[in-house]
Protein backbone atom coordinates (compact mmCIF):
# COMPACT_ATOMS: atom_id res chain seq x y z
CA UNK A 1 0.00 0.00 0.00
CA UNK A 2 2.82 2.38 0.89
CA UNK A 3 4.44 1.66 -2.48
CA UNK A 4 1.31 2.73 -4.35
CA UNK A 5 1.00 5.87 -2.24
CA UNK A 6 4.59 6.84 -3.02
CA UNK A 7 4.05 6.01 -6.69
CA UNK A 8 0.92 8.20 -6.77
CA UNK A 9 2.82 11.09 -5.17
CA UNK A 10 5.71 10.78 -7.64
CA UNK A 11 3.37 10.56 -10.63
CA UNK A 12 1.35 13.50 -9.34
CA UNK A 13 4.53 15.57 -8.99
CA UNK A 14 5.64 14.68 -12.51
CA UNK A 15 2.19 15.56 -13.86
CA UNK A 16 2.35 18.94 -12.09
CA UNK A 17 5.76 19.68 -13.62
CA UNK A 18 4.48 18.81 -17.09
CA UNK A 19 1.01 20.40 -16.87
CA UNK A 20 1.43 23.38 -14.52
CA UNK A 21 0.07 26.53 -16.17
CA UNK A 22 2.54 29.23 -17.21
CA UNK A 23 1.22 32.66 -16.26
CA UNK A 24 2.58 35.30 -18.68
CA UNK A 25 2.23 37.95 -15.95
CA UNK A 26 4.74 36.01 -13.85
CA UNK A 27 7.24 35.00 -16.55
CA UNK A 28 7.14 37.82 -19.13
CA UNK A 29 9.19 40.23 -17.05
CA UNK A 30 11.69 42.92 -17.99
CA UNK A 31 15.06 41.11 -18.15
CA UNK A 32 16.85 44.10 -16.54
CA UNK A 33 20.24 42.95 -17.79
CA UNK A 34 22.98 45.41 -16.89
CA UNK A 35 25.81 42.93 -17.47
CA UNK A 36 26.27 39.30 -18.47
CA UNK A 37 25.59 37.04 -15.49
CA UNK A 38 25.69 33.32 -14.86
CA UNK A 39 23.17 32.46 -12.15
CA UNK A 40 22.60 29.21 -10.26
CA UNK A 41 19.31 28.65 -12.07
CA UNK A 42 19.78 30.69 -15.22
CA UNK A 43 21.70 33.25 -17.21
CA UNK A 44 21.48 36.90 -18.30
CA UNK A 45 23.04 38.15 -21.52
CA UNK A 46 23.17 41.49 -23.27
CA UNK A 47 24.09 41.92 -26.94
CA UNK A 48 23.98 44.74 -29.47
CA UNK A 49 21.21 44.55 -32.04
CA UNK A 50 17.94 45.93 -33.27
CA UNK A 51 14.75 44.65 -34.84
CA UNK A 52 16.54 42.63 -37.52
CA UNK A 53 18.73 40.91 -34.96
CA UNK A 54 15.68 40.17 -32.82
CA UNK A 55 13.91 38.61 -35.82
CA UNK A 56 16.94 36.39 -36.50
CA UNK A 57 17.25 35.41 -32.84
CA UNK A 58 13.52 34.62 -32.71
CA UNK A 59 13.90 32.21 -35.65
CA UNK A 60 16.88 30.52 -33.99
CA UNK A 61 15.05 30.14 -30.68
CA UNK A 62 11.90 28.76 -32.31
CA UNK A 63 14.02 26.15 -34.12
CA UNK A 64 15.06 24.79 -30.72
CA UNK A 65 13.31 21.50 -29.91
CA UNK A 66 10.47 21.70 -27.36
CA UNK A 67 10.45 25.52 -27.42
CA UNK A 68 7.30 27.60 -27.81
CA UNK A 69 6.33 31.22 -27.39
CA UNK A 70 4.54 31.91 -24.12
CA UNK A 71 3.76 35.53 -24.97
CA UNK A 72 4.98 38.31 -27.25
CA UNK A 73 6.24 38.79 -30.79
CA UNK A 74 9.30 40.43 -32.33
CA UNK A 75 7.03 43.37 -33.17
CA UNK A 76 6.29 43.77 -29.44
CA UNK A 77 10.07 43.86 -28.86
CA UNK A 78 9.63 41.45 -25.92
CA UNK A 79 9.05 37.71 -26.15
CA UNK A 80 8.99 35.01 -23.51
CA UNK A 81 9.66 31.43 -24.57
CA UNK A 82 9.14 28.14 -22.74
CA UNK A 83 11.63 25.34 -23.39
CA UNK A 84 10.92 21.96 -21.82
CA UNK A 85 13.46 19.28 -20.98
CA UNK A 86 13.27 16.18 -23.12
CA UNK A 87 12.42 13.49 -20.58
CA UNK A 88 10.82 15.15 -17.58
CA UNK A 89 9.29 18.20 -19.24
CA UNK A 90 10.81 20.71 -16.81
CA UNK A 91 10.00 24.21 -18.11
CA UNK A 92 12.66 26.89 -18.51
CA UNK A 93 11.62 30.43 -19.40
CA UNK A 94 13.62 32.84 -21.55
CA UNK A 95 12.59 36.46 -21.96
CA UNK A 96 14.16 38.43 -24.79
CA UNK A 97 13.74 42.19 -25.00
CA UNK A 98 15.01 44.64 -27.63
CA UNK A 99 15.33 48.31 -26.73
CA UNK A 100 17.60 51.15 -27.83
CA UNK A 101 19.91 48.95 -29.93
CA UNK A 102 20.39 46.38 -27.16
CA UNK A 103 18.89 42.90 -26.83
CA UNK A 104 18.62 41.44 -23.36
CA UNK A 105 18.11 37.73 -22.66
CA UNK A 106 17.07 36.34 -19.28
CA UNK A 107 16.78 32.54 -19.11
CA UNK A 108 15.78 30.79 -15.90
CA UNK A 109 14.43 27.54 -14.53
CA UNK A 110 10.99 27.36 -12.99
CA UNK A 111 11.66 24.50 -10.60
CA UNK A 112 14.67 23.92 -8.36
CA UNK A 113 17.61 25.94 -7.13
CA UNK A 114 19.96 24.95 -9.95
CA UNK A 115 19.47 24.27 -13.64
CA UNK A 116 22.85 22.47 -13.88
CA UNK A 117 23.98 24.91 -16.59
CA UNK A 118 21.24 24.03 -19.06
CA UNK A 119 20.08 27.61 -19.62
CA UNK A 120 23.66 28.85 -20.00
CA UNK A 121 24.39 26.19 -22.61
CA UNK A 122 21.14 26.88 -24.50
CA UNK A 123 21.55 30.67 -24.59
CA UNK A 124 25.20 30.42 -25.63
CA UNK A 125 24.23 28.07 -28.47
CA UNK A 126 21.60 30.58 -29.63
CA UNK A 127 24.10 33.43 -29.56
CA UNK A 128 26.70 31.35 -31.41
CA UNK A 129 24.12 30.52 -34.10
CA UNK A 130 23.25 34.23 -34.31
CA UNK A 131 26.93 35.17 -34.73
CA UNK A 132 27.32 32.52 -37.44
CA UNK A 133 24.23 33.80 -39.25
CA UNK A 134 25.51 37.39 -39.10
CA UNK A 135 28.97 36.34 -40.34
CA UNK A 136 27.42 34.44 -43.25
CA UNK A 137 25.33 37.51 -44.16
CA UNK A 138 28.46 39.70 -44.15
CA UNK A 139 30.29 37.24 -46.42
CA UNK A 140 27.42 37.15 -48.92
Amino acid sequence: MVFFLILAIVLGGLAWIRLAPSDPAVWNVDPQVTADQDLSNGVRRRIWGGAETLQALNAIILATPRTDVLVGTPEDAQITYVTRSKWMGFPDYTTVKAEDGVIELYARARFGQSDMGVNHERVESWLEALRAREAAAEDA
